[in-house]
């Protein structure tokens, strides 16, 4: 095996990573639920893209270290220095949150009383992004029917919040 060198890791941070020099074999391990380790082969494509993520973790653990000069705040402070640091200040209220809570709330009690089809084009077209057709083409049915499905399922969305509203 390769030595990877030796890294700080975040709490979060879940797996390891390990090269084998002579077989060319990319692993990652891991422990689940039961605490049982897995090792699992990836390509290097992977691998390496696990590889930046656990680089960029080190890197926000050390812009931490830095800025947070051994205060001792909890996380969510923490999280807003490291993103005031990086030039994205946290702007939202606690009110402006809760709020946004509440509407996200109201939308998915909404989604969950429409039929199952509506439902899953709706998921699908809004939080998967996928377009129309490859709706269509994922469902075996035409593009026309997606869209009637779509817009009837928008109008009941409507009707829905507007009860919610009065």
């Amino acid at each position: 095996m390769a030595n990877m060198p030796k890294r700080r890791k975040s709490k979060d941070n879940p797996y390891t990573l390990d090269y084998n020099d002579n077989e060319h074999i990319y692993t990652v391990s891991f422990m689940d639920n039961k605490q049982v380790i897995h090792n699992v082969e990836v390509s290097k494509k992977v691998f390496e893209a696990f590889d930046k993520f656990e680089l960029e973790d080190i890197s926000q653990l050390h812009k931490m270290d830095k800025h947070i000069d051994g205060r001792n705040i909890d996380n969510s402070d923490k999280t807003d220095i490291i993103l005031y640091h990086l030039g994205v200040p946290s702007t939202k209220t606690v009110d402006k949150q809760v709020e946004e809570k509440m509407f996200n709330e109201e939308i998915r009690n909404a989604i969950n009383q429409l039929s199952d089809v509506q439902k899953r084009r709706i998921i699908m077209y809004y939080f998967d992004g996928l377009t129309q057709q490859q709706i269509a083409d994922i469902e075996g049915t035409s593009l026309r029917a997606v869209q009637y499905t779509l817009n009837s399922a928008i109008e009941k969305l409507k009707e829905i919040l507007k009860k919610l509203k009065n």
